[in-house]
């Protein structure tokens, strides 16, 4: 036990560089507690103290804002950044190595009996706001951009973005795990293609009407000339 709450405490200064001390970690970080409060839980509910387990879970969601049902099966290093409203459901499981930020849903999309909730492989980073929900993999090594809403399987070594979450990385050049802002968007792409052809249809017309004032100058006088030789 003791083995595995240092793990996790070096897994915090691992991935945090935030984290300043021993007595800041152990005291301050909730997603650090949520884990060892999970751990706990997680012991009465294989005993089938399914209430003493969820009441457990409620405490620490009380405390952490972090919500983990006892049931759910993870793995070792798990780190969770800030935390608040991180959500992972109870047939949920999840390797070694694992980073989930802030808002984070680990969630089913029904109300079917059995695995419902995604299995995370290991090494997988998921961003703040993140939605991953069905009973699906998300591979090794994959990256799932913030905000992304990932409703099937992921093969390893992926990169997903986009609320429709779609692939834009597979085994291509690795990112650096932790810079979960620098994932490509395949929509920011087209709407910038967007902007700049709407860029120069507003030139091409703004040089239409230039033509058309010059050619009403022009044939201003002309056209009074006619008209008094038709008088």
């Amino acid at each position: 036990m003791f083995s595995r709450m240092r793990s996790d405490i070096a897994t915090v200064f691992e991935n945090d560089p935030a984290a300043r001390s021993l007595f800041e970690v152990v005291f301050t970080y909730s997603g650090l507690h949520a884990i060892w409060a999970h751990r706990i839980a997680h012991r009465f509910y294989k005993r089938k103290w399914f209430t003493v387990a969820r009441v457990i879970s409620q405490i620490s969601r009380f405390f952490t804002g972090i919500e983990i049902h006892p049931g759910a099966r993870i793995g070792d290093r798990l780190f969770i950044d800030h935390g608040m409203g991180v959500v992972i459901g109870e047939t949920c499981e999840i390797g070694d190595d694992v980073v989930l930020y802030q808002g984070v849903t680990l969630g089913g999309t029904g109300k079917e009996k059995g695995k419902r909730h995604p299995t995370i492989g290991n090494n997988v980073v998921i961003s703040a706001g993140a939605k991953v929900l069905g009973s699906f993999t998300v591979g090794d090594n994959s990256k799932i951009g913030t905000n992304a809403n990932v409703v099937q399987e992921v093969p390893p070594n992926s990169t997903v973005v986009g609320f429709k979450a779609r692939i834009v990385k597979r085994d291509g050049v690795s990112v650096n795990r932790l810079d979960h802002d620098k994932v490509p968007d395949p929509l920011l792409d087209i709407f910038q293609k967007m902007e700049k052809k709407i860029a120069e249809l507003k030139q091409e017309v703004h040089l239409l009407k230039q033509q058309g004032e010059r050619q009403r100058v022009d044939g201003g006088p002309k056209h009074a000339q006619e008209q008094s030789e038709i008088v």
